[in-house]
């Protein structure tokens, strides 16, 4: 059995990120670069207008300035501004040659349909334009590799005219929920029978983490049957599979796997709950498939998932491995632990604005990791180190905040 810290390093060095593809820019938001992006043009590429107005020169003084054409975004002035003249531009249009400012048409008084009078006020040289190049140049580095898409991003892509993109695709998870004792879920369940609830909190928990899902159902305690699915599953870039990886006579799933040519990185961790984690990786026409069994227990899996699996999936997505989202609280009673693992203790967060540092840390009363019910009121994890201590009410706790909850 090891701790979590080293289960945590040997993760780290066995897992890489998945090799890049060119997407279409739409397939793209949530990857990550794989090189970085670099400009080939300016932008703006020429001096624009930021607003509706008359683009003038500032040294001017003309009392009256005569309008010789209109530009709209899109087209092209075909005179200069000269001595005694303005041209009207929308936003975005190019700035003519000879101007050097641009005046809101609020800010100016027509004499004539083509006539109007030189503005009193908000003359400033450059005002009202953005020059070439101002966001970046040719040349420049606007997003860097490694960088995860967001909206704004593809945006920013698609303003260089590049339709696809190089990144790291989305990792392909199956899913295999295994016992005897397991139905899906809308069907009857027979005595001493629970339906699935593993299966449907996993896929959900992986539909927020930017990748594909197979969903491989329901595994039964026979060797054969195992052998199959979990053949199935090892197409994929990983696969998760709760139940049987434990201690007891029909925990077979590590047979199965070492038969498959699965090799056992570690198996069973100090902690509670989630003790009986196995995790391997399989070797295949040079392909890598990364194997979690997981314990059968919904809140053994859900642990198991938030403290080791999401921050894998992060690395082979190419966004790294991802450090655990704790922060410091304070218990809102006593607690007494005895224990020789690290516990992670279902709680909620209380947030509030009036709290001067740690936020206040209420534990939930919790039957164990069978116990999912309980899990529905958590936002957090409180993390409890092994040993036998109290702690009063009012002592630092550090909490794992969960990403799969909603409650504030």
């Amino acid at each position: 059995m090891i701790s979590a810290e080293t289960a945590h390093e040997h993760i780290r060095q066995c897992v890489q990120a998945l090799p890049g593809v060119r997407v279409p820019l739409n397939n793209a938001l949530g990857l990550c670069l794989v090189n970085a992006i670099v400009s080939d043009v300016d932008s703006p590429p020429f001096d624009k207008a930021l607003l509706d107005g008359y683009a003038i020169s500032v040294k001017d003084k003309s009392p009256t300035l005569r309008i010789t054409e209109q530009v709209l975004a899109g087209g092209v002035p075909h005179h200069a501004v000269e001595p005694g003249t303005t041209i009207r531009v929308m936003t975005g249009a190019p700035i003519p040659d000879g101007a050097d400012a641009v005046i809101k048409h609020e800010d100016v008084h027509q004499l004539k349909e083509s006539l109007i009078q030189f503005p009193t006020k908000g003359v400033v040289e450059g005002g009202g334009i953005m020059s070439r190049g101002t966001s970046f140049h040719s040349g420049q580095e606007v997003l860097p590799a490694g960088k995860s898409l967001t909206p704004i991003d593809l945006a920013l892509i698609a303003e260089l005219g590049k339709a696809k993109v190089q990144v790291i695709p989305r990792p392909q998870v199956a899913v295999l929920a295994t016992g005897n004792e397991l139905v899906d879920v809308g069907r009857p369940v027979g005595p001493a029978q629970i339906c699935n609830s593993n299966g449907p909190m996993l896929l959900a928990l992986l539909e927020s983490q930017c990748v594909k899902t197979t969903d491989l159902g329901i595994g039964r305690d026979d060797p054969e049957m195992l052998h199959q699915l979990v053949q199935q599953g090892l197409k994929a870039d990983v696969l998760l599979i709760t139940g049987g990886v434990s201690a007891g006579v029909m925990d077979l799933v590590p047979g199965v796997l070492e038969k498959l040519g699965v090799e056992k990185v570690f198996h069973k961790v100090r902690i509670k709950p989630g003790k009986p984690l196995w995790f391997g990786k399989q070797e295949k026409d040079g392909k890598s498939t990364y194997v979690f069994g997981m314990p059968g227990n919904p809140v053994s899996t859900l642990v198991s998932f938030e403290l080791f699996v999401k921050p894998m999936l992060g690395m082979l997505g190419g966004r790294g491995y991802s450090t655990l989202s704790t922060m410091t609280g304070r218990l809102t009673d006593a607690k007494q632990y005895r224990g020789n693992r690290t516990t992670y203790f279902p709680c909620r967060i209380l947030y509030d604005a009036h709290a001067r540092d740690k936020m206040p840390v209420e534990l939930l009363p919790w039957g164990g990791s069978a116990d999912l019910a309980a899990m529905t009121r958590a936002n957090a994890l409180a993390i409890f180190p092994a040993g036998d201590y109290e702690l009063p009410a009012g002592s630092e706790v550090e909490v794992l905040t969960l990403s799969s909850s909603n409650v504030i």
